[in-house]
């Protein structure tokens, strides 16, 4: 069993910034990809970016050159960091953890962007 906290959302002005963690805890040494996803009220739940062990990253054409994902390996702790935020990047942001049999999920953190 792996659970999974994020943290860092919160309000934030259209253009601004913001950088959020994962923190994995539990059964993690077989974990290999972490990933970020986020859902708007109404929408479905997307894939944002995702990192694996060995460092090989993935990112979605919507926040491609905004949005930089990174790994602690030690840890097991991966970090969102957000640039030029846009109001349509307001959502729930979840982090999601697999390892070779199965994929685990945190309670998301609110991001809203607004002026």
């Amino acid at each position: 069993q792996v659970q999974l906290v994020e943290s860092g959302g919160g309000l934030v002005q259209p253009g601004g910034s913001l950088r959020l963690s994962c923190a994995a805890s539990g059964s993690i040494r077989s974990t290999y990809f972490m990933g970020w996803y986020r859902q708007a009220p109404g929408k479905q739940r997307d894939f944002i970016a995702s990192i694996t062990s060995g460092g090989s990253i993935i990112y979605a054409d919507s926040v491609k050159g905004r949005f930089t994902i990174s790994r602690d390996n030690a840890k097991i702790t991966v970090y969102l960091q957000m640039y030029s935020l846009k109001p349509e990047d307001t959502a729930v942001y979840y982090c999601s953890a697999r390892t070779t049999i199965e994929t685990y999920w945190g309670q998301g953190t609110q991001v809203t962007v607004s002026s």
